[in-house]
């Protein structure tokens, strides 16, 4: 409501007061008339000096500081000076609407306050295990490797394991933050999907076996896939997916991949029939040293940093990456490729 109409309405509620009352005492209509036009000019004076100079112009300031802070330097001079026909709703609007914003706004920090306290928690947890195991080692060896140089070999082997396990972990979190930073360059091609497949799997092909898991990737893809991405980074989506399901499938299972067209992309799809993971896991699966199985996880080996870089590769090239999973039937990753569709020349002609 604007502030004229506001003080035009309670000039004229105690004018028709003033007036009924007189009328009331006079039984004139001529003096109700009278004192009903004298009360409610004179109320409308009164209400429009006093509510202008003590309260509305005070509102009116309020809501100028609000959207100023609101707009920005710079966008506020751009649009000039702004004067609000109704700043008493306008105030009220911007209010609730900066309220919402920080409420919003906190929260966010709060969540990443737990994240930070979380990853700080997980990577010192992480270079403990390692740093603690070569220690040991170290003072195993100071011991024995005069009297038992065979065992001093041994101890040496796994202290060379720990050290690699340390620098996996330190490389594989400068390649997070490189990422994040844009430090390292998406170097875009245009290339073939369906070879990078099936030399992803030809590398992974001994683990499989070990692992007694069939790799499938039907024959039927072998037209050309063209994409339009960093060929090596894809590579790596890949090979950590493809192991991963490797890793946590199950005993003479199947890892499958599959390719699906879409407009403007194709959805690859890497999916297993291992044990699967509960739902309240999934929202996280993607976090940084976030383990569903942490004993399991160090058992099998890995940084705990895959899934985390995978999303971040694939981010960086602007596509999306999601899982769905059911316990004991399978987990299935699907990310997106921007599809380069121009036909390939000479395809298959070395």
């Amino acid at each position: 409501m604007k502030f004229s109409v506001l003080v035009f309405i309670t000039a004229l509620a105690v004018g028709l007061s003033i007036g009924l009352v007189n009328y009331h005492f006079q039984q004139s209509w001529y003096y109700l008339l009278i004192s009903f036009g004298v009360s409610f000019g004179t109320s409308f004076l009164v209400f429009y000096y006093l509510l202008e100079r003590y309260i509305y112009s005070k509102i009116k300031l309020i809501y100028k500081q609000i959207h100023s802070l609101k707009l920005g330097k710079d966008l506020k001079e751009a649009l000039g000076e702004y004067v609000s026909a109704d700043p008493i709703n306008d105030v009220q609007q911007e209010v609730q609407e900066w309220a919402g914003a920080k409420k919003k706004e906190i929260e966010v920090l709060k969540k990443q306050e737990q994240f930070r306290r979380e990853f700080l928690s997980n990577v010192s947890h992480e270079f403990k295990t390692p740093l603690f195991a070569i220690q040991g080692y170290v003072e195993t060896l100071q011991d024995c490797i005069v009297d038992d140089p065979e065992m001093a070999m041994k101890f040496l082997k796994k202290a060379e394991n720990n050290i690699e396990r340390l620098s996996y972990l330190i490389n594989d979190l400068d390649s997070i933050s490189k990422l994040e930073t844009g430090e390292i360059p998406i170097n875009y091609q245009r290339f073939d999907f369906v070879p990078l497949v099936r030399e992803v799997m030809e590398i992974l092909e001994d683990k499989a076996l070990s692992n007694k898991t069939k790799l499938i990737f039907k024959d039927k893809y072998t037209a050309p896939t063209m994409v339009y991405a960093d060929r090596e980074k894809i590579r790596q989506v890949m090979m950590n997916l493809i192991q991963n399901s490797i890793k946590y499938g199950r005993e003479n299972g199947s890892t499958s991949i599959k390719l699906f067209e879409l407009h403007d992309q194709y959805l690859v799809e890497v999916t297993d029939d291992g044990m699967g993971i509960e739902e309240k896991h999934l929202p996280r699966l993607f976090e940084r040293f976030y383990r569903i199985d942490s004993h399991r996880s160090r058992k099998e080996g890995g940084t705990g940093l895959g899934l985390a870089i995978v999303k971040h590769i694939l981010e960086a090239h602007q596509q999306t990456i999601s899982v769905r999973s059911t316990p004991n039937i399978g987990t299935t990753f699907a990310f997106t490729l921007q599809k380069n569709s121009e036909p390939l020349l000479n395809y298959g002609k070395k």
